[in-house]
């Protein structure tokens, strides 16, 4: 279009000087034309600028409505029976399954995760224990074997009965953008104002909410931009407790912090844990010393099992990837599970 408008340009410069020398035109004439075309090129690339700006915005609006209007990739399961939870004990039946035909992720996995009790999950990246959350919110399902909640089948139960039963805290929280208040009852939607304060105060996010000028009405933010990430945490936590759910799930919740932001999130999620089922993810092993359980989990299988002391006196897998740890980080902060020891 610039092109196109410069070549416009000199032709009319010609076309008028020619008129000037050759037809008698004044020179005034000349360039009252020239001012008159002038002033009428611009909204004229702004006319054209229009035309591409629309179409670019119509490129997203198709799309938007295509996601809109496509299929939900999950089948709608309502008309299953709901999940009763009466103990909230998960058992692992030989369980197999692989995101792909012929690449196996987990293999043949059996166990049991005891009601008020945590589980923890140790061992290389890449083993499987990430899917083992996936099967259990049944993001994907398994190619054999049974994932079952106080002797159900999970896969017999509606998926929304069973979500509303598990809480999880992952190393990478999303925070919608809206308030704080707002990202809290997101875990229980028509929950009280005094159900969110008793929440947060037990996520020790009282103190920093309250010092911010509109409280719980502070934005948070795109994706909780304008807090920290020991706060963008706490929040999370906050809003796991105030869902109340039964079943944790906890994926490495303090890696990315500072020891100070991660002592606070410990203690958080020692609120959250008590009296419910937990099963966590953990690379840093120093937070689940005190688990009451630990699974080393290697290629999809587990490897090793038990506390974290008789793990140790083993001399196998699990004390090969504590003992250097330690040896990095000779003060660890409090594990999480430390209050219930």
């Amino acid at each position: 279009m610039e092109a196109l408008g410069g070549f416009a340009i000199a032709g009319a410069l010609i076309y008028g000087g020619f008129r000037v020398i050759e037809t008698g035109a004044t020179p005034g004439q000349f360039f009252s034309f020239l001012a008159a075309f002038m002033l009428a090129y611009e909204p004229a690339k702004r006319l054209a600028r229009l035309n591409i700006e629309l179409n670019s915005g119509l490129v997203g609006v198709r799309i938007l409505f295509e996601i809109i209007d496509s299929p939900p990739t999950e089948p709608n399961d309502d008309d299953k029976p709901a999940l009763k939870i009466t103990e909230a004990r998960v058992e692992f039946n030989d369980v197999r399954f692989g995101y792909r035909p012929g690449e196996i992720v987990i293999r043949g996995m059996t166990f049991g995760a005891e009601p008020g009790k945590m589980t923890a999950l140790v061992g290389p990246s890449g083993g499987g224990k990430s899917t083992v959350f996936n099967l259990i919110l049944r993001f994907y399902e398994t190619d054999a074997g049974s994932i079952d909640i106080d002797g159900q089948n999970i896969a017999g139960v509606s998926r929304r009965s069973l979500r509303g039963q598990v809480a999880y805290v992952g190393q990478d929280v999303f925070l919608f953008h809206g308030t704080v208040r707002e990202n809290i009852a997101i875990g229980k939607p028509g929950a009280s104002e005094a159900e969110i304060i008793a929440a947060a105060k037990a996520a020790h996010a009282h103190e920093f909410v309250s010092a911010f000028p509109a409280g719980y009405d502070t934005p948070v933010g795109e994706r909780g931009a304008q807090l920290s990430g020991g706060e963008r945490q706490r929040i999370a936590i906050a809003r796991a407790l105030v869902k109340d759910a039964q079943i944790i799930l906890l994926d490495e919740a303090t890696a990315s912090l500072d020891s100070e932001s991660e002592r606070l999130v410990q203690d958080a999620m020692t609120h959250l844990c008590a009296g419910r089922t937990t099963i966590a993810i953990a690379h840093r092993l120093h937070t689940i010393t005190h688990a009451d359980r630990i699974l080393v989990i290697e290629s999809g299988a587990i490897v090793e099992s038990g506390r974290h002391d008789e793990l140790i006196r083993k001399s196998g897998r699990y004390a090969a990837f504590y003992r250097p740890q330690i040896k990095d980080d000779p003060e660890p902060v409090v594990p999480i599970a430390a209050a219930r020891a």
